[in-house]
């Protein structure tokens, strides 16, 4: 099993063998230090040129080019003089398992990189610690939630991408050729999470990827993307919904700023911070309010009952000056804004939120419709016909009051790091001009 650059404080005297990247080789006088990296750091090889036995090392080593990587039979010595971790390995034998050619661009210094090219380089661009550390970032989140979630209950489901019919509103949807017919890209796993419920699984989860054929190019949307999505029945109100999302991202915060808290300062300059409950909630009406009389902001006409980006930002920062909080919700959106599965009270209320965090929707939820006439109706409003006839029959025979919510994983981490766009966060961009590597 190979020993990692964080685990060689334990093995002390003792010969290892280490793989890694070459990283930098500095061949001095009378001795060339070699600076080896994996993805849990970076360690000092020393060779000494005085010592007969290090000439073949040597030969080696001259040869090689940084990006190499090698697998290296030596000691652990402790050194109070190297400045990396006081650590170094002395190598009795050193085998090049690649050998690098020249690199397009300084991954370590990637001022003026074009992001297009990055991306194209994408293999490369990671190699450097600041985008190393998103990837690990991301997955300390998503282990967070996962746990939190199984500690609860939650049972974890895998739905199919490919579905026979356009979901939801039957737009934005990716048509492929499915042997002799059509198929589409799901573009949330929205319809079988609520199957499942109607299976009789009280609380169900999904992590995997969300399709939109939006031709969108801002700094938050991809036409691929990472769904963090759950759903559980037997609630009483979308505030039941509201009140596990604000435990589940505290979980997922806390178990990054646990491991992770120190290094995204130094690397990001920014901090994880851990919000309280409850977090503020304002209905739609009384935002306008506060943004028109705090910032002078008035809603455009087209997005009333609605929120846009500059309405997201003013929101984040009341929330701060008003709240002292980074996370807001807001309730009480037009229903006609909304998907037909959503519940409307006896006033045709909305009965869902979503939930801004640094200025920026980061969930939809609501209280979804059960009922099996009410969701016929209000599929009927929205105009939706043979779209949604699979989904409907989930409803027939008895179901329970439930609720629900999904989080884009590569938004919430482009959040919590301060990262320009979503491009900066993915691990493979797509967009309508992004399909390679």
């Amino acid at each position: 099993m190979k020993i990692n650059v964080n685990e060689l404080k334990n093995h002390v005297d003792e010969e290892i063998v280490f793989s890694g990247f070459v990283d930098a080789i500095r061949d001095k006088k009378w001795v060339m230090f070699v600076i080896l990296r994996d993805a849990t750091g970076k360690v000092q090889m020393t060779i000494e040129k005085s010592e007969e036995a290090n000439k073949e090392l040597l030969d080696i080593m001259s040869e090689l080019t940084v990006e190499s990587t090698i697998r290296v039979t030596g000691k652990v010595l402790s050194n109070e003089a190297v400045k990396l971790g006081g650590l170094e390995i002395i190598p009795s034998k050193i085998e090049v398992t690649s050998k690098a050619l020249p690199l397009p661009f300084d991954f370590n210094n990637l001022d003026g990189v074009n992001i297009d090219t990055r991306m194209d380089y994408k293999w490369l661009d990671m190699r450097n610690r600041r985008n190393t550390l998103i990837r690990q970032v991301e997955s300390c989140m998503t282990e967070g939630m996962r746990r939190y979630l199984y500690e609860n209950h939650f049972t974890e489901i895998h739905s199919p991408k490919l579905i026979g019919a356009a979901s939801e509103s039957g737009s934005d949807v990716f048509e492929v050729k499915y042997f002799d017919g059509v198929a589409y890209l799901a573009q949330s796993p929205q319809f079988y999470k609520q199957m499942a419920l109607a299976g009789g699984l009280d609380r169900v989860f999904e992590v995997g990827p969300v399709f939109r054929a939006e031709n969108s190019n801002t700094n938050r949307h991809a036409t691929e993307f990472t769904g963090f999505d759950l759903e559980f029945a037997y609630i009483d109100s979308y505030e039941d919904v509201m009140d596990l999302e604000e435990d589940l991202l505290i979980a997922g915060l806390t178990a990054v700023k646990e491991k992770y808290g120190e290094e995204i300062k130094e690397v990001f300059n920014t901090e994880v911070v851990i919000p309280t409950k409850p977090f503020p909630r304002i209905r739609l009406k009384d935002l306008y309010q506060e943004l028109h009389d705090r910032y002078q902001f008035d809603i455009p006409t087209e997005d009333v009952g609605d929120m846009n980006a500059e309405a997201e930002k003013l929101t984040f920062k009341l929330a701060q000056e008003k709240y002292n909080s980074e996370f807001m919700f807001v309730v009480d959106y037009a229903a006609t804004k909304r998907p037909f599965y959503h519940m409307r009270d006896s006033e045709g209320k909305l009965q869902g939120y979503d939930l801004i965090w640094r200025g920026m929707e980061i969930t939809s939820g609501a209280q979804r419709e059960h009922r099996y006439d009410e969701l016929v109706k209000n599929a009927q409003e929205k105009g939706l016909g043979k779209d949604v006839e699979f989904y409907l029959q989930f409803f027939k025979y008895g179901c329970p009051p439930h609720g629900g919510f999904g989080i884009g994983l590569d938004r919430i981490t482009m959040l919590l790091l301060g990262l320009s766009g979503i491009k900066e966060t993915q691990f493979l961009f797509r967009g309508p001009n992004r399909l390679t590597p």
